[in-house]
């Protein structure tokens, strides 16, 4: 397989630049497996297709103000995305523009605080060490990580909207964005119908918007992410498994912890995951999911192909534009079933 077979024409006017005026406002259609037909409902809508015993299974990861601006000695401007921390003070970053940045440059971010580059590696990224602990450089100086296809500077909405309302557990640099339609109010209908509310915890990397660079879809590695399930989810996701209950991930960052969870023989509750599914792929856990509209020819939409079928997902995505369904992180969203 080959990227392009994952693209499709997309008019500008339809990226979502802004959320919903209400987070639940968004649109959902819903895309039947069983024979590519789908239906226009609204997110709260939801509800209706979610019953007793079945699972929901969320990222409660939060968003971490991991965009930090600093100069160059030459008094260019270097935009810092922090990633993880590899060793005491020592963390990987992605840096734009990257030209001119090798080993013992130093990046002045504010008086007393800057940062050094440690090592250059691959695929634009860097080790750098900063002057002061990483924490201190976020709260004050640091912004919300927009993905690079919204193309505005972050505004005070974003610190609320590019969350989820249960973002628990600091480390993601872009939204679990599935989550992001979920209210307090639909969450509590969800509890009153029976269906079971579970959280684990994927730390969101920068793989996640990378583009596919290689010519075969097969040759491409994705680049590893922390995540943690507790032992009771685990449980009940095993028990849901074995009374053929099903599991409705939320979204491609749980899809894929879950699905790294139950592809070993002795299940890591805690580790890292560079799962990259696409089509061909056979499903252990996923029995259903919600999840937005992807960029073409991303690693996203291939795994949404992988669960769905390829053509039935285009053949969705070709509706979805004519019917004037917003797309990417802030737009609407389907439920796969």
């Amino acid at each position: 397989m080959r990227p392009e077979d994952f693209s499709y024409p997309l008019p500008e006017e339809l990226i979502a630049y802004y959320p919903a005026e209400r987070r639940d406002a968004s649109r959902l259609m819903v895309l039947h497996r069983e024979d590519g037909s789908v239906e226009h409902r609204r997110f709260p809508d939801i509800v209706e297709y979610l019953g007793a015993g079945d699972l929901l299974v969320l990222n409660d990861s939060r968003v971490i103000p991991a965009r930090v601006r600093g100069r160059k000695p030459t008094g260019g401007v270097v935009e810092l995305l922090v990633i993880k921390e590899v060793a005491q003070g020592l963390w990987q970053c992605m840096a734009k523009p990257a030209k001119g940045l090798k080993e013992g440059v130093r990046i002045d971010i504010e008086e007393e605080f800057y940062a050094t580059v440690e090592e250059r590696q691959q695929d634009g990224f860097f080790l750098l060490r900063f002057s002061l602990p990483l924490k201190d450089v976020l709260s004050r100086y640091g912004e919300i990580p927009l993905p690079p296809y919204i193309r505005r500077a972050p505004q005070p909405l974003d610190k609320e909207r590019y969350q989820t309302v249960f973002a628990k557990h600091n480390g993601s640099v872009a939204a679990p964005t599935a989550g992001l339609h979920f209210t307090e109010p639909v969450l509590e209908r969800l509890r009153r119908k029976g269906v079971e509310l579970h959280y684990i915890t994927l730390h969101t990397g920068p793989g996640t918007f990378l583009p596919v660079r290689t010519e075969e879809v097969e040759a491409h590695r994705l680049h590893p992410e922390p995540y943690r399930v507790e032992p009771h989810v685990y449980e009940a996701i095993k028990r849901a498994k074995e009374e053929n209950r099903r599991v409705i991930a939320v979204g491609t960052t749980v899809t894929r912890t879950l699905e790294t969870l139950f592809s070993e023989a002795t299940p890591r509750l805690e580790g890292e995951t560079s799962l990259f599914i696409y089509p061909g792929y056979r499903f252990r856990v996923v029995s259903a999911m919600v999840t937005n509209f992807h960029l073409p020819c991303s690693t996203l939409i291939m795994l949404v192909c992988a669960f769905a079928g390829k053509d039935k997902v285009m053949r969705a995505y070709n509706i979805a534009i004519k019917e004037r369904y917003r797309f990417y992180s802030y737009g609407d969203c389907m439920l796969i079933i």
